[in-house]
């Protein structure tokens, strides 16, 4: 299968057609300046640390703008002061990606500005028959 040829356009660099008059223009006005999401965790894909769905992310730093962070992790510890949120919940108010906002929080975690409160693993919670005795024992009170 041949590949159409291309056409030389004279008098231009490498034969490549002139730039436009006036700047592409993307998106609009309102959507700001995009970045890619592997730009913001520096091409990693994984955290230091797991992170579930509903682990609670608390912080005490008063004034996050003076730390050496960028902007997206600025914005994680801004809504997490004294307010406990969980990781889910930060990646739906930020409008970022969930495996991002892992890595972000990772970051924060090893730099010690926030606090992660883990569930319970299942394998550790009581077995049903325990807690149906112990409701069984209350209704008998």
């Amino acid at each position: 299968m041949a590949y159409p040829p291309r056409e030389y356009l004279p008098g231009t660099p490498f034969g490549y057609p002139p730039p436009p008059d006036r700047p592409v223009q993307w998106y609009d006005e309102d959507a700001g300046p995009m970045v890619r999401p592997y730009a913001l965790t520096k091409g990693r894909t994984r955290p230091g640390q797991p992170f579930d769905l509903i682990a609670l992310v608390v912080t005490d730093v008063p004034d996050p703008t003076v730390l050496p962070v960028g902007p997206e992790q600025t914005a994680i510890l801004e809504i997490c002061r004294g307010n406990a949120l969980s990781v889910a919940e930060i990646a739906a108010d930020l409008d970022l990606p969930l495996g991002v906002v892992r890595v972000l929080l990772g970051d924060l975690l090893d730099a010690e500005h926030i606090r992660v409160s883990r569930p319970v693993p299942p394998a550790l919670l009581p077995h049903e028959h325990i807690l149906q005795e112990v409701i069984h024992g209350l209704r008998t009170l």
